[in-house]
């Protein structure tokens, strides 16, 4: 395999002090699985190239491995990692150039603090996320990248491309730190390592990503990758990141609102410390508080939930990620209710704990989740330690189950449970009920959930969106639900869109407004223009209703939910 760095500063032979390589020799370097040797195919003023040769031998590598991790399978002996750009070579380039990497040069020690115009050549290298992601990886690091896929067999196109890119990389960028960027993304490009990932991983990849990773849009996904999944490695990386940068943790943690530890609303369940789980690692590729199927929604375009042809989004406009359409649901519909006092049921990291303290007209907001991690990520997110004293005078965080009475979940005007009750077992629904509507009983309950018809729309969704939701409800099981819900405890119900309300399977997400029958307040604004919502009184009786309107710009408005039966 075979690694090339080319600059064209002045004079270009300086390469060689920078990498502690002179020019004029090949030089040898023994690897548990191979030799590394360096060379300089081209050297002279204007430009000079270096090149980095690694030769595998798949007889030693298939030796090297660990005992505890057997393969008796042909694979170990024929396979790729002698000719594509891989952890083996990630390793040698750290081994061959590990002073270049620290950015220390005492011949050139201005060359080597500062960037330089460099090209980074890899012709074989294995991209699991294709061309795109070796965009999405380097381009917010400075370079420009040329990532071309290279196809499965070139007298057979139709075949299609395969799973190698050829990449260049070209830009102004401090050689240490370039070297630093490939040995960790190399590895994550992969996705796959060819050795135990152990603790000690953790201080790899904060000393060569240090400088960059905290503030890289997909650090992520990155530091996913980098650490195997391991769970608990990623953890710590998590945390010893956030020391670098303000809100970097709960950024990189899989969404809070989706963890399957937290279990939301019953905390029965545990996992061993370390164990990943399946929600986490779907959670790599997504972003905070997305359901998997959310990031397919948001690439989509067309008329938003309820909204009219009129008022549609332009053709081929970009959605918004539908997590951020249903909090701005929910908060247009507490804005539209005469409440100045919401208790967020299952706050998970905070988003809408944060969005109500913005809006000085809610005078006291509250949020409870039965994870204290969540709790932590939130105060983090809010910035607990520095924020004003007026505003702090307004929040309240605390740990609770939502399966159990609780006297400090009473006194509120408003409760929102938000993508929650579908990660309660069926058995403990009951439980959740009385609980809410029954002892803490506020004056209005805003439940969202998503609606499983509308999964057939999303092509790449197996299943369904997340894997700890333990069912998904058709429009006519969640209206159902909330019938018996008013029944029980005498509550009127108002459902709502959030989405595109498809004519065929209704909407993405689904929101239903209770209100205590004779309670004061309605959703206020508009009616929406079309679709239509229902209101079920307590006896069960359902009449049409304007619904709610999310429109791709943002803006929301909410039909009439006032008092009396219909």
């Amino acid at each position: 395999m075979l690694l090339t760095i080319s600059t064209t500063v002045r004079p270009a032979t300086d390469l060689g002090f920078l990498l502690h390589k002179h020019p004029d020799r090949v030089q040898e370097f023994g690897q548990s699985y191979g030799v590394a040797r360096v060379l300089y195919p081209e050297a002279g003023e204007e430009r000079c190239t270096a090149a980095l040769m690694l030769d595998v031998d798949p007889i030693r590598l298939v030796r090297s491995r660990d005992r505890a991790t057997p393969d008796y399978t042909l694979g170990q002996y024929v396979n790729d990692r002698p000719y594509a750009a891989s952890s083996l070579l990630a390793v040698a380039l750290a081994d061959v150039f590990r002073t270049a990497r620290t950015g220390r040069c005492a011949s050139r020690p201005e060359l080597a603090a500062g960037p330089i115009p460099l090209e980074i050549t890899l012709p074989v290298l294995p991209c699991r996320g294709g061309p795109g992601l070796a965009h999405r990886l380097f381009e917010p690091l400075g370079w420009r990248v040329e990532a071309t896929a290279l196809p499965l067999d070139e007298e057979f196109p139709e075949w299609g491309d395969s799973r190698y890119v050829r990449l260049v990389l070209r830009g102004e960028v401090r050689l240490a730190d370039a070297l630093n960027q490939l040995y960790v993304l190399l590895p994550v490009l992969d996705d796959a390592k060819h050795y135990w990932v152990a603790p000690d991983e953790v201080d790899k990849l904060i000393r060569a990503g240090g400088s960059w990773l905290a503030s890289h849009p997909d650090r992520g996904l990155i530091t996913r990758r980098y650490l195997g999944r391991r769970w608990a490695l990623t953890r710590t990386a998590f945390a010893r990141l956030a020391e670098i940068g303000d809100d970097v943790e709960e950024d990189l943690e899989p969404p809070v609102e989706e963890d399957p530890a937290a279990e939301v609303a019953t905390g029965d369940h545990a996992r061993k410390d370390g164990e990943d789980t399946a929600a986490e690692r779907a959670a790599e590729e997504g972003s905070v508080g997305e359901d998997l199927a959310e990031k397919e929604y948001a690439g989509r375009s067309g008329p938003a939930s309820g909204a009219s042809q009129e008022g549609s989004s332009p053709a081929g406009a970009v959605r918004r990620p539908l997590n951020t359409l249903r909090l701005e649901a929910v908060l247009a519909t507490l804005e539209g209710l005469d409440a100045s006092t919401v208790i967020d049921l299952g706050c998970g990291s905070g988003r809408l704990v944060g969005a109500l303290l913005e809006r000085p007209r809610f005078t006291r907001v509250t949020g409870v989740d039965v994870s204290s991690r969540a709790l932590a990520f939130a105060a983090r997110r809010l910035k607990l330690d520095r924020m004003p004293e007026r505003r702090r005078e307004r929040l309240e965080l605390f740990q609770g189950a939502l399966t159990y009475t609780d006297a400090r979940f009473a006194g509120y005007d408003a409760a929102v449970l938000m993508e929650v009750v579908e990660h309660v077992d069926p058995p403990r629904l009951d439980a959740l009920e009385r609980v809410v509507f029954g002892a803490a009983r506020p004056g209005h309950v805003i439940v969202t959930t998503p609606n499983v018809e509308h999964n057939v729309r999303y092509e790449s969704l197996d299943g369904m969106r997340h894997p700890d939701h333990r069912f998904e409800w058709t429009r006519a099981e969640f209206r159902a639900w909330a019938a018996k819900v008013c029944g029980e405890y005498g509550y009127r119900v108002e459902f709502l869109p959030i989405g595109d309300d498809d004519p065929e399977v209704g909407p993405p997400t689904q929101m239903a407004l209770f209100g205590l029958a004779g309670a004061s307040g309605g959703s206020g604004g508009t009616e929406g223009s079309a679709g239509t919502g229902g209101v079920v009184s307590a006896a069960g009786h359902t009449s049409v209703r304007g619904p709610v309107s999310v429109n791709t710009d943002g803006h929301a408005g909410a039909g009439d939910a006032g008092g009396g039966d219909d």
